[in-house]
């Protein structure tokens, strides 16, 4: 099961590595990853960091090879053994260069597609078009070198081949299925992206925090705000009532006569015989007045010609008084309304 998962997974593999290897973003990864072991200090950098030497193996071996812990073994095969290819592609292909060179395998090597062990890089462009250096090699002649590396207990972290000059071709022919175990140094840059992406999930969820911070804060001020509009709102409420009431008080107060003015009106109406011993006047402009006269029955005739007074009206009887020789009376009547512009 895990060798056929491996299988998938190889295109998958040779995909990624393509795009990878030489790329601008490796060179910046490389070189971010040097800036961060540079500020760790020199203890620290030893100890988390231990110097690791690549170390490179000619095929065949010469003896028995031994490996040291800090030592990256990469066996290098000789250029009778690989089929270089330097290809002129266009650069849509770079999307999935692996699938793409294996359709047309069949083209640049003798052998089947499914004979051969193939890798593909990247070296250049030119214009729409990429150089593309294809390695490739049978199967039937990798698999007895692998495995004579095994029976040596030699972990190879690579497979790399040279050309007709004796140079690498700086590529990686080692299945994906038998790559060794990353320990130590060979797994820090994956802690470091998860580190970084961990890290940017928290500036992420400390930006939303704050943001969130912001809006309850407009929230509230925007609340705060709208009460006091409210409050605003009501106390002019209140202003205009109370201004629309005083208004109509003074309306209603311009409108009644004044007491001085009904009093003078009352003494020429009344006449000399008459006099007023209580007078009441209320709010609403009902008059009460009782006292003497000579002739009380003749009253409500004479209160008609009473500018400031109207519907005049006994309220009782008319009782003579014995000490006086008059007639006692009580009297009701309605204060006249004055028009607004009335001196």
């Amino acid at each position: 099961m895990k060798p056929l998962f491996f299988k998938r997974l190889a295109p998958f593999q040779a995909r990624l590595d393509s795009h990878w290897r030489g790329s601008r973003v490796q060179q910046l990864w490389h070189a971010w990853l040097s800036e961060l072991q540079a500020m760790l200090p020199a203890a620290a950098r030893a100890r988390l960091l231990p110097p690791v030497r690549e170390r490179l193996i000619d095929w065949p071996l010469a003896g028995q090879v031994h490996a040291g812990d800090d030592e990256r073994l990469i066996l290098v095969l000789p250029a009778s053994m690989t089929l270089v290819q330097t290809l002129l592609l266009p650069t849509a292909a770079l999307r999935d260069l692996h699938t793409v060179i294996g359709f047309e395998l069949d083209k640049y090597t003798p052998y089947p597609r499914d004979q051969l062990h193939y890798v593909a890089r990247v070296t250049g462009k030119q214009g729409a078009l990429m150089h593309v250096l294809l390695v490739a090699i049978l199967r039937e002649r990798l698999r007895p070198v692998l495995d004579a590396c095994a029976a040596q207990g030699l972990a190879l972290q690579g497979v790399d081949g040279r050309d007709g000059r004796g140079e690498r071709l700086g590529v990686d022919l080692l299945p994906v299925g038998q790559k060794p175990p990353r320990h130590g140094r060979a797994r820090l840059p994956g802690y470091l992206a998860l580190l970084c992406g961990a890290l940017l999930i928290g500036c992420t969820v400390l930006w939303l925090d704050a943001r969130t911070a912001v809006v309850e804060a407009m929230q509230q001020t925007v609340d705060e705000q709208r009460q006091q509009v409210q409050q605003v709102q009501n106390l002019r409420r209140e202003l205009i009532n109370t201004q629309g009431a005083a208004r109509y008080l003074a309306r209603q107060k311009v409108a009644q006569p004044t007491l001085s003015s009904v009093l003078v009106d009352l003494t020429g109406c009344l006449g000399a015989d008459t006099w007023v011993e209580q007078l009441e006047i209320t709010e609403g402009g009902a008059v009460s007045l009782s006292g003497q006269s000579a002739r009380a029955s003749a009253l409500i005739t004479r209160m008609k010609d009473c500018k400031t007074l109207s519907d005049a009206q006994f309220q009782g009887i008319i009782q003579p008084d014995a000490q006086t020789g008059k007639e006692r009376f009580s009297l009701r009547a309605q204060l006249r309304k004055e028009a607004a512009n009335a001196p």
